[in-house]
């Protein structure tokens, strides 16, 4: 940190807004040696709107280099062994429909797949643990309980205005600002982007609640989710603990008056006359946005401020995740010398598409909510109601699919248009040695995984001669060598050197002959796209 202007304190990095995605561009940049500020109005987690509830098997992936799976696996309340299956049912405790098994991830834990499985946790937990691993890094600085009220890019850097509790405003300049902050973002404003897209879907409401006769009553029927399918009260339910802290989400109700109408609902659900303390409620509505620009220069947004899409799959916090990685290793290798600025004209071209794949598909899981799936004789008794749960069984098991089975979409999205990309609805994930492509994985005799050869920054997989690392050396390139074979790994590309970016994305992949200087030059650019502009599915 240093001053470039009267009363100014100059950061390398602000990031506006300390949430999920704020905390983890920080937690990137310290993981490369990059100091930032971190501006978050919240001084304290709220736990009784839990947001997300799914953190992927990819983001689980990308926090195990920061020592942040193992942090957020250690404070999760539900252990992942507990359950990967979601129930469908006419009520919590009534006719059991079908059952889905190994979803949403949950079952890649020891998987050659990957280096971690999905964790079911609370968006807050996942804050704490973020935010408790920055206290300890002396790269970070946070003002909790601060706002960013002004952001100027006119000038040769941004200046950031922030406005404590107490009113007081300061300024702050920095080599780049992220936006992190959100719908409202006072970042994307600065930039002049706008949001394309519209509200969709019905409205909603969350509740969060206790209930301890619930869980007594579900106890031999752990799931992570409930779909009721009663007509009168359709919605899903599931634990936040094993200790009978519940969410429920209340399908097509606007909006709720009181705690009475709460109670009601939540019994309606569950199909019992339990008790229930509820703890909040939430309307909402979902959206399908995408914002014309993620940003240029020294100003870059990520997260909610780039898009918005419907919960359904829970893939939203786990996109603005990958935003804050992508960003915020090419902001350090910009900022560390070893790549050029233009390597952040990247972010855009590699990350929109992703997004509108995830847009695209929670639109179409959207499409098929309890709502939608449920019907008058799923409630009736008898043979009459075995056969109307037996036919929607069949039926849910297809429509449902794509909402907790896509590996295609977690996995197999790539950057740049020579990526061999997986479609977004594959239920399952065929790994694919290419330029764009996340790095197959694998794991040894002993269980170790390949990722964990990788270096912060770039990575050679393969057997070379010395100008490979003279190439980086002359270019200030930090890189580590490592030969997959000789640890006891498979082969990443047979006969071929692979080479991988900080994010675990492979920036090229060939024979060694090549020239190595013209191979680094090109990978420090990252990966471009045409790109007219979004286009949101509505």
């Amino acid at each position: 940190m240093t001053d470039t202007e009267p009363g100014a304190q100059h950061w390398p990095v602000v990031i506006v807004g300390g949430g999920p995605v704020g905390l983890t561009a920080a937690l990137e940049l310290a993981h490369h040696g990059v100091a930032s500020l971190v501006v978050e109005p919240r001084v304290t987690v709220e736990h009784s709107r839990p947001r997300a509830k799914t953190t992927s098997a990819r983001t689980m992936e990308l926090y195990r280099r920061t020592g942040a799976a193992d942090e957020i696996r250690r404070r999760a309340p539900i252990p992942v062994s507990w359950s990967d299956q979601i129930r469908f049912c006419t009520t919590a405790t009534g006719h059991e429909i079908t059952r889905l098994s190994g979803v949403l991830g949950l079952e890649l834990m020891g998987s050659d797949l990957t280096s971690e499985g999905a964790q079911q946790v609370t968006q807050p937990i996942v804050e704490e643990a973020l935010r408790a691993l920055l206290e300890a890094r002396p790269e970070v600085n946070t003002r909790f309980g601060s706002r960013a009220v002004e952001v100027d890019l006119a000038g040769v850097r941004p200046r950031v205005v922030i406005e404590s509790a107490d009113g007081s405003r300061s300024t702050v300049t920095c080599d780049y600002v992220v936006g992190a902050d959100g719908s409202r973002s006072v970042v994307r404003e600065a930039l002049g982007a706008k949001y394309v897209g519209a509200v969709g879907g019905r409205p909603n409401v969350n509740i969060t609640f206790r209930s301890r006769m619930l869980a007594e009553l579900l106890k031999e029927r752990p799931a992570i989710h409930h779909w009721v399918l009663n007509p009168e009260f359709p919605g899903v339910i599931g634990p936040l603990a094993l200790d009978g802290t519940w969410w429920a989400i209340a399908t097509g109700t606007e909006s709720i008056a009181n705690d009475e109408e709460a109670v009601a609902l939540v019994r309606g659900l569950a199909g019992a006359d339990v008790d229930v303390e509820v703890l909040a409620t939430d309307p909402w509505q979902a959206r399908m946005l995408l914002t014309d620009s993620y940003g240029s220069g020294r100003a870059y947004v990520a997260g909610d401020a780039a898009h918005q899409n419907p919960p359904w799959g829970g893939h939203g916090f786990n996109t603005g995740v990958g935003d804050a990685v992508n960003l915020a290793w090419k902001i350090a290798a910009v900022l560390n010398g070893w790549a050029p600025p233009p390597l952040l004209e990247s972010y855009d071209d590699e990350r929109r598409p992703v997004a509108q794949q995830t847009i695209d598909l929670a639109g179409k899981n959207m499409r098929a909510l309890s709502i939608d799936l449920t019907s008058p004789e799923l409630m009736v008794d008898g043979d009459a109601g075995q056969r109307a749960r037996a036919a929607a069984a069949v039926a849910i098991e297809d429509v449902k699919r794509a909402e907790f089975y896509s590996l295609g979409l977690v996995l197999g999205y790539g950057y740049g248009p020579d990526a061999a990309r997986q479609s977004p609805t594959a239920e399952d994930y065929t790994p694919i040695a290419a330029a764009g492509n996340r790095l197959p994985h694998s794991r040894n005799a002993a269980g170790e995984s390949l990722f964990d050869l990788l270096g912060p920054e770039f990575t050679l997989l393969g057997r070379v001669s010395k100008s490979w690392r003279e190439a980086a050396a002359s270019r200030g390139i930090p890189l580590v060598i490592a030969d997959p074979i000789a640890q006891g790994f498979t082969a990443v590309s047979d006969d071929e050197l692979v080479l991988v970016r900080p994010d675990q994305h492979i920036a090229w992949v060939g024979s060694a002959d090549v020239d190595p200087g013209t191979i680094f030059d090109s990978a420090v650019l990252g990966f471009r796209t045409s790109v007219a502009g979004p286009s949101i599915t509505t």
